[in-house]
């Protein structure tokens, strides 16, 4: 319904031949229909698909349409610049080619039937895709791994796509600009760089691929030998796109040496006790290659050079070195050829205990550390232990008073020490076999003996003391006393370390002894008249005794037998006795109130005369013996005789009996 001429009617079908008729409608209902037309729809307009599979073409597809003998189809720019192309066709596919890329399009088309009537027509738009990019470069960043791809802009390209392919993957980026960055790429790789254009039409064809070298990968498996020491080795594979390599070498105390080589393999120096870092980079035209893997390698710790013995004993060495670099332990042996002492220390010192005496050791310090494990290169020193201390087996006297003093030892080349301590001072032998004498000891003194082994090692320990003990020092004077005709008294000082002592009086007839810890002794039993031989025996506590031999002692003459006094004139008096043994001198004494009176007889007679004496008087009257040295024995026996007076001259001598010495001792005769 239309209110309205003209009118028209949709929904009809295209080419169909329809009777049309009009009513009018109004309020009092419908008109009657007009006399019929006819008429008949158009062809109906193409459906079209269009697409451009080249920058310079679009393709332009529709089906067929029902009583459409032909079609028409015209393409222009979309802005109305430019010329108009028209194409008839019978075909319901139709291309467009030597178009403007990246250009968009405006596509109408129509059929027409047999009677050349055109029908309705389509129109849509389309563009062109667009042209490869052109002047492709390519810069490289060798320490991020990407790529910069740069290039000329291309007409009616939307955004670009950037391909970067190798043979084990496939990047790509995507931008709206003319440049892009690829990143993420692998070292050691070639890639083949292409660059694409798109819009709504599609993609460009690629650009020519550029070729995009990668910097080489750093080698990875890179082995470290130090053989000898002190030559460091690095060796590497091959690796996939390297010119060359360098080879970087930096000690632990920041000392850096490197090697440039188009080999697998650099020779460095090194020092014990470091720490080396290595890294290898390989490099091309693209530059260096990433840093790999940092190796580190620990050369062995450093031998200790000033090993140092500060004390050599029997059984014990000590030692003790400088610290080295890279030592974290010390490892020492001693080694004799059949048994191994060995020590494990921290500190650069040690104490190897436990070891034979007298015996050479190859004693070693071994560096460790925990990385290394020991350096075995260090070398040995020959140190030999002080000799073992002897064993003295005894002590001998000879027969002219050394002592000989004899030890037990198994030292090579030693020297031995005999040493007698005692409180009167040392005394000291020395001998390179197993005795030495020990002379000059004085007497009555008590020594410890001991001995001690050197040898250019040191010297041993001392032996075992032994206790000696010399005999007891000897009087220094002797005295022996005539005490009575049949008794002496023998005195004497004190001997050193003496105890008691033995006296002896010796003769060819009788022998008188006395054994006493006095330094005095009463020996009887004594005959008068006689050589005696004076011995004298020192005796220690333990039975030591020294014969001491004294000036032989003569017994004091005997007492003379048959003492008489005779009247000898008015006023004198003659003594008269009988000697007993042997010649004597003697000598007499009247010992009276009114004086003592002397007379000494010519030698060899036995009487004596004393020209004046007083009368009237009682007289005791001796007869001593007179020694060769003038002494006056006093110990004979006295006779009391009465003198009595016959007017001024003598009367008569009375014996009156006799009576004992008084006194003992020795009167000098004068």
């Amino acid at each position: 319904m239309v209110a309205n001429s003209p009118g028209t009617v949709t929904g009809l079908k295209a080419a169909t031949l329809y009777q049309i008729t009009i009513r009018s409608i109004g309020a009092a209902g419908r008109s009657q229909a007009s006399p019929p037309k006819h008429a008949k729809t158009v062809l109906a307009a193409p459906v079209l698909e269009v697409h451009s599979p080249s920058p310079d073409s679009i393709l332009v597809h529709w089906e067929a349409v029902y009583t459409a003998v032909g079609f028409s189809v015209s393409i222009m720019r979309a802005n109305g610049l430019g010329r108009i192309w028209k194409e008839n066709t019978t075909n319901t596919t139709l291309t467009f080619t030597s178009l403007d890329s990246g250009t968009l399009y405006t596509i109408k088309a129509y059929a027409w039937n047999a009677n050349g009537t055109p029908g309705d027509d389509s129109t849509c738009n389309q563009r062109t895709s667009p042209r490869a990019p052109a002047n492709i470069r390519v810069s490289f960043d060798s320490g991020a791994l990407e790529a910069s791809v740069s290039w000329a802009p291309t007409e009616g390209a939307f955004n670009y796509t950037v391909m970067a392919v190798s043979d084990a993957s496939e990047l790509s980026c995507s931008t709206t600009f003319s440049f892009c960055t690829i990143a993420s790429l692998q070292c050691g790789t070639e890639y083949l760089i292409s660059v694409s254009a798109r819009n709504e039409a599609g993609y460009s064809r690629s650009t020519p691929a550029v070729t995009l070298r990668t910097v080489a990968c750093a080698p990875g498996r890179v082995t470290i030998q130090e053989d000898p020491p002190g030559h460091l080795s690095v060796s590497w594979p091959n690796v996939d796109l390297s010119d060359y390599y360098v080879a970087f070498v930096k000690s632990d105390d920041g000392l850096e040496v490197h090697c440039n080589t188009s080999l697998t393999q650099c020779n460095f120096f090194s020092e014990c006790g470091f720490t080396y870092f290595i890294s290898v980079f390989a490099y091309n035209k693209a530059g260096q290659s990433p840093l790999g893997d940092v190796f580190n390698y620990t050369t062995a710790p450093c031998c200790p050079s000033d090993v140092n013995p500060v004390l050599v004993s029997s059984d014990r060495v000590e030692i003790v070195w400088s610290p080295v670099r890279g030592a974290e332990l010390y490892e020492t042996k001693a080694v004799d050829g059949l048994n191994t002492v060995e020590c494990n220390d921290t500190a650069p010192a040690c104490t190897l205990s436990a070891l034979e005496c007298d015996t050479k050791y190859n004693i070693t310090v071994y560096s460790f550390s925990e990385v290394r494990g020991s350096n075995t290169s260090c070398t040995s020193q020959l140190i030999t232990t002080a000799p073992c201390s002897p064993e003295i087996k005894n002590i001998s006297k000879d027969a002219f008073s050394t002592l000989n003093v004899h030890w037990r030892s198994s030292n090579d080349d030693a020297t031995y020490t005999v040493t007698a301590r005692g409180e009167k001072g040392l005394y000291r032998c020395r001998s390179t076999g197993e005795s030495c004498s020990l002379g000059d000891l004085p007497c009555g003194s008590v020594f410890s003996v001991t001995a001690v082994a050197k040898t250019q090692a040191g010297r041993s320990l001392p032996s075992y003391s032994v206790p000696l003990e010399t005999v007891p020092c000897c009087p220094a004077s002797l005295t022996v006393t005539q005490v009575t005709q049949s008794v002496v008294n023998m005195s004497w000082t004190v001997g050193t370390g003496a105890e008691t002592y033995i006296t002896v009086l010796d003769s060819p007839t009788r022998q008188s002894k006395c054994h006493t810890h006095q330094n005095h002794c009463l020996l009887g039993c004594i005959t008068c008249g006689v050589n005696y031989t004076v011995v004298l025996k020192a005796i220690s506590a333990t039975g030591l005794t020294a014969d001491c031999a004294y000036q032989s002692y003569s017994s004091s003459a005997c007492c003379p037998l048959g003492v008489k006094l005779y009247r000898l004139g008015p006023n004198g008096i003659r003594i008269y006795w009988q000697a007993t043994r042997g010649s004597a001198n003697y000598s007499t004494d009247l010992y009276g109130s009114k004086g003592i009176f002397t007379c000494a007889p010519s030698a060899g007679l036995s009487f004596c005369d004393i020209t004046e004496i007083p009368c009237g008087d009682v007289y005791t009257v001796m007869v001593s013996p007179v020694t060769e040295t003038g002494l006056k024995l006093t110990f004979c026996p006295k006779k009391i005789y009465s003198v009595t007076c016959s007017g001024s001259t003598l009367g008569m001598v009375i014996y009156r009996g006799k009576r004992n010495a008084e006194e003992n001792g020795a009167v000098r005769h004068g």
